[in-house]
């Protein structure tokens, strides 16, 4: 449903850039085009998104903005001023056609986006202008288009994000719900980074203790007790991590959509289910049994949290090949899925009120995987076409359900009237919040995949010093340094500069 960042920003790094070297920033004050403006490339491209819009925004960003500005805008050095719009004419720096008439911006660096000299250029939206803009831009000499994610990686390099902020930046342009946008900004923020940075710091801290105590304690140099203080910092360092990775992958959920499955058994009303909840004909709904095949897939906004709702197969034996393969794949999803909606054919209940809670224990073991048949916290049971039972007996059926704790949540709805689907919606929010966590409370969350395989190994290193902490202390630092290797990883910065740095700094070595 929702793009991954990695495809995105992250599809420019396998190509090395070439460090910037330091260029004057000179303005073209002649007719022809100056050539040689810059050593270092510089790149540009339109940041505003494609298609037809009022208007659009071209971001120039290397040693040669300056230049474009000159070449394009007739910008001379007493009228460039840091941050402040200018309307201009924009020309074609070659014919010195009029291309367009629009505001033209200035960010020297490093107090830029990427922390390079940069330019935008906000222009009408039409793509004739657009196009034009591009290709004189293209046509100065040093300039090239930039590839995906290359401004970001510009920014990245130059220090003004860390890999989990450029990732949240990624995520909050693709965020389509609001708890989405709410966790990306949180994570953009810098929120995460700086825990696993405080993490880090105390790593490096560890390890030159560590270090210290290997390479200086015959002489004496080093105090009593500095082990005792790693040994502590690592078993809380341990104990934070291990308990931030308890989090039910909530922040991955929020991130991804929650994986919910419509399930139940053939004629059951499953396709009505998606319908009402889509609010359109997204599956072929008809009264022939088996009418789903395969798995229809659609994502929706519940009340601000992002679901990736599935219509399956019904769950029957059948000598037909195609739909026992749908079933397979239903009885996949439901395993794979974070929340299952089994539907049940109100018509099909015991007429006898007290039988219908055993037989719906019977029929959710048909739907649960076998390993989970004591299991219903995920699950939720939809009673359904309650419009063809009599009002009498779905009320005494109602009264039954409550009483028993054992069965998942009970929704008694009808997609042919609408009637219980509000009530329905309401618990169905209510399981989806729980999944996702308030993106705004307590510790920021996991959102990578990435980032959870990473912190497993640091705990794993940590575990690692602990067992050889009294065996062999050369072995247990080198659990620190892979630990810290890991967190560096997720962070994007780790370095042997900053634990020299530690050593010489804590301890007085060689006085």
């Amino acid at each position: 449903m929702l793009p991954s960042i990695s495809a995105g920003i992250w599809r420019g790094a396998i190509h090395t850039l070439k460090r910037l070297s330091p260029v004057r920033r000179n303005l073209c004050t002649c007719d022809g085009v100056p050539g040689g403006l810059c050593d270092a490339e510089t790149i540009f491209a339109l940041s505003s998104g494609h298609g037809r819009c009022g208007v659009a925004v071209v971001r120039v960003s290397g040693p040669a903005s300056a230049t474009a500005l000159g070449c394009m805008a007739g910008i001379t050095h007493s009228l460039l001023r840091p941050r402040t719009a200018l309307l201009r004419s924009i020309t074609n720096p070659r014919s010195k056609e009029v291309l367009d008439r629009g505001l033209i911006l200035w960010f020297p660096g490093p107090h830029s986006f990427t922390g390079e000299d940069s330019a935008e250029f906000h222009i009408h939206g039409g793509p004739a202008v657009i196009t034009a803009v591009l290709q004189a831009l293209g046509s100065l000499p040093g300039m090239r288009p930039a590839e995906a994610g290359e401004f970001t990686r510009r920014a990245f390099h130059a220090g003004k994000l860390g890999l989990t902020e450029v990732e949240g930046l990624g995520d909050l342009i693709h965020a389509e719900t609001e708890a989405q946008r709410k966790q990306a900004l949180r994570q953009m923020s810098g929120e995460l980074g700086r825990l696993y940075q405080e993490w880090s710091h105390k790593l490096k801290r560890c390890l030159a203790h560590v270090e210290a105590f290997i390479d200086f304690s015959e002489d004496e140099l080093i105090e009593d007790g500095v082990l005792d203080q790693v040994d502590r910092s690592v078993c809380d360092l341990q104990a934070a991590m291990e308990s931030h990775l308890k989090d039910e992958r909530r922040g991955e959920r929020l991130r991804s959509g929650v994986q919910v499955v419509i399930a139940g058994a053939t004629n059951a009303g499953k396709s009505s289910l998606l319908n009402t909840l889509c609010q359109r004909p997204a599956a072929i709904v008809s009264p022939i049994a088996g009418t789903t095949r395969d798995v229809v897939e659609t994502a929706l906004d519940i009340s601000g949290f992002p679901v990736v709702l599935s219509d399956t197969a019904g769950l029957r034996e059948s000598p037909d090949l195609v739909e026992r393969e749908g079933v397979r794949r239903a009885r996949e999803r439901v395993e794979q899925a974070d929340l299952t909606l089994v539907v049940v054919d109100s018509t099909q209940l015991p007429p006898d009120v007290q039988q219908v809670p055993a037989f719906l224990q019977e029929h959710l073991q048909s739907v649960l995987p076998t390993q989970e048949h004591s299991q219903t916290e995920g699950y939720l049971l939809v009673l359904n076409k309650t419009d063809l039972v009599p009002d009498e007996q779905r009320q005494r059926m109602e009264k039954e359900l409550r009483c028993f704790s054992s069965l998942p949540p009970v929704c008694v709805i009808s997609c042919q009237t609408n009637e219980g689907v509000q009530d329905f919606l309401k618990v169905l929010h209510s399981r989806v919040k729980a999944l996702c966590g308030d993106p705004l409370s307590g510790a920021p969350s996991l959102t990578q995949a990435r980032h959870r395989a990473h912190l497993q190994h640091c705990v794993a290193a940590l575990a690692q010093y602990q067992r050889y902490r009294d065996i062999d202390l050369a072995l247990a630092a080198e659990g620190v340094r892979l630990a810290l290797t890991s967190l560096g990883r997720i962070t994007g910065r780790v370095g042997a500069e900053e634990i020299l740095d530690i050593i010489f700094k804590d301890f007085c070595i060689g006085k």
